[in-house]
C-alpha cells in the first residue's frame, strides 16, 4: 500500500466505527462505568499483549498523568512490569500473566480495561475471567468479531473487521482517548 491508501484505509475505518451508532453508545456506557467507580475510589487495571499494552500503558500514564487538564492523578494502572511479567510468565504460563495480576490486585468495584485486537487472546481472556470472579466490572477494547473476549465483557467496543491489527489498533487509541476526555471532564465538572 502507499502511504495515500494507508491513509485512506485508516480514514475509511475510522468513518466506519463512527458511523455505527452503538459505538458511541459504548464508548459512553464504558466512560460512565468509570467514571462511577472512580468515583466510588476504586481504580482501573488495563492490559494487552505487544502494541495493545502499549495502549494499556497509556491509558494509565494519561490517568495518573495528565491528559487535557491539570488535575488530581486518578488511580490506573496498566499491568506492565517486565519483572513481573516474566516471573509469572516464568511461574505459571504466559496464559496467567494478566490475571495473576488482577487476583492480587484487584477489587471490587474497579475495571478491568482488557484489550485484544483480535478478542481471543488467552491471557486477557483469563484476566477477564478473574476480574468477574473479584467483583470487577470489564471494558474490552477488540477487533473483528470480539473473539471470546467481547461477549465476556460488562461493555465491549469493538473496531471494524479489517485482515490487520493495525487499523483496530488505531480505532483503540481514539477510544482511550474519548474514554480519558470522558472521565476528566465529568471528574473536574
Amino acid at each position: 500500500m502507499t502511504i495515500s491508501e494507508n491513509l485512506d484505509a485508516a480514514l475509511h475505518t475510522l468513518k466506519s466505527f463512527i458511523d455505527k451508532k452503538d459505538n458511541l453508545e459504548a464508548i459512553d456506557k464504558a466512560g460512565a462505568v468509570m467514571v462511577e467507580a472512580l468515583k466510588s475510589g476504586n481504580k482501573i487495571i488495563s492490559c494487552g499483549n505487544g502494541g495493545s499494552m502499549c495502549d494499556a500503558m497509556h491509558f494509565a500514564q494519561e490517568m495518573t498523568g495528565k491528559f487535557k487538564h491539570y488535575r488530581e492523578a486518578m488511580p490506573a494502572i496498566a499491568i506492565s512490569d517486565p519483572t513481573y511479567l516474566t516471573c509469572a510468565a516464568n511461574d505459571f504460563g504466559y496464559d496467567k500473566v494478566f490475571s495473576r495480576y488482577v487476583e492480587g490486585m484487584g477489587n471490587k468495584g474497579d475495571i478491568l480495561l482488557a484489550i485484544s485486537t483480535s478478542g481471543n487472546s488467552e491471557n486477557v481472556i483469563a484476566a477477564v475471567h478473574a476480574a468477574q470472579k473479584k467483583g470487577m466490572k470489564t471494558i474490552g477494547l477488540t477487533g473483528k468479531d470480539g473473539g471470546q473476549i467481547g461477549p465476556l465483557c460488562d461493555v465491549e467496543i469493538r473496531a471494524p473487521h479489517t485482515h490487520h491489527a493495525d487499523r483496530a489498533q488505531e480505532i483503540h487509541i481514539k477510544v482511550i482517548h474519548c474514554l480519558i476526555d470522558y472521565i476528566e471532564s465529568s471528574m473536574i465538572s
